[in-house]
């Protein structure tokens, strides 16, 4: 499978400018022969706590609507972040829809980011989810999830891809580029982060999306706007761990049990 990130500058909560930029980008992608384009987290807003306004209600979800059109247009998966709004507060959402236009999957991001008051405005999801894209067993994942490598070594379980979405500023760009190394080496799958470029809200993003293979090697990054992909191969991922089984060698009974306080 040929796998893209879409690394964009994303204009400051222009919902309408950035799905225009999308469009083109999912063109070219389509004539490169991309199978799964992977765009940053909130893709279209940027990182905003004004969830009034980009949030969209269960009920209409517009941004879906047009993503999917673009999804069976150019016949390429899509995956894509988007806003839903909530009775109190809202959801960080990450959608992957097939070439059919439909959706196969919705995360909810699990972790807002209490550090820069995400948590204010955000509810944590509570499910992580799987879908197949292709032949990969795939599971999404959103910035700050990447700090939490527990749910890493569940989804990698089933999944032989997992995926970030991120607007990760340039300031913890090593954080960035070290844990979604680790967690391709800890989980023996591939790993693909996407992160955005430019400035949004005062806050500047370096970009740095990559896709690191099972072994922990970068395959292939960017740092500044534009489209990057890499060929991944599902088979690496099934013989690696075949052949070294580290999942075996985890004694999660033991773990659980070591994180209670003796009596």
């Amino acid at each position: 499978m040929k796998i893209g990130l879409a690394q964009m500058d994303v204009v400051w909560e222009k919902k309408e400018e950035n799905i225009l930029k999308a469009e083109k980008i999912i063109g070219e992608a389509a004539k490169a022969k991309i199978d799964y384009l992977l765009f940053p987290e909130m893709s279209f807003t940027g990182f905003s706590m004004n969830t009034a306004f980009i949030g969209e209600s269960k009920l209409e979800l517009k941004t879906i609507g047009i993503l999917s059109d673009f999804a069976k247009k150019n016949q390429i998966w899509l995956g894509f972040g988007y806003v839903e709004k909530g009775f109190d507060k809202a959801l960080n959402r990450f959608a992957i829809i097939n070439r059919l236009g439909q959706v196969v999957a919705d995360y909810a991001k699990i972790h807002p980011f209490s550090y820069g008051e995400e948590s204010n405005y955000y509810t944590g999801g509570k499910e992580i989810e799987f879908c197949v894209v292709e032949e990969f067993t795939t599971t999404p994942f959103i910035c700050y999830d990447l700090r939490f490598p527990e749910i890493f070594q569940i989804a990698s379980k089933h999944s032989q891809l997992i995926t970030v979405a991120a607007n990760w500023p340039i300031e913890r760009r090593e954080h960035w580029l070290t844990l979604l190394r680790a967690r391709a080496i800890e989980n023996q799958c591939y790993i693909a982060g996407v992160n955005r470029v430019g400035c949004g809200n005062d806050i500047l993003y370096g970009g740095d999306s990559i896709i690191v293979n099972p072994y922990g090697e970068i395959i292939s990054f960017n740092i500044e706007e534009g489209l990057i992909s890499a060929e991944i191969d599902k088979e690496i991922v099934l013989k690696y761990r075949e052949s070294f089984h580290l999942k075996k060698d985890r004694r999660e009974e033991l773990y659980q049990n070591l994180g209670r306080l003796p009596c």
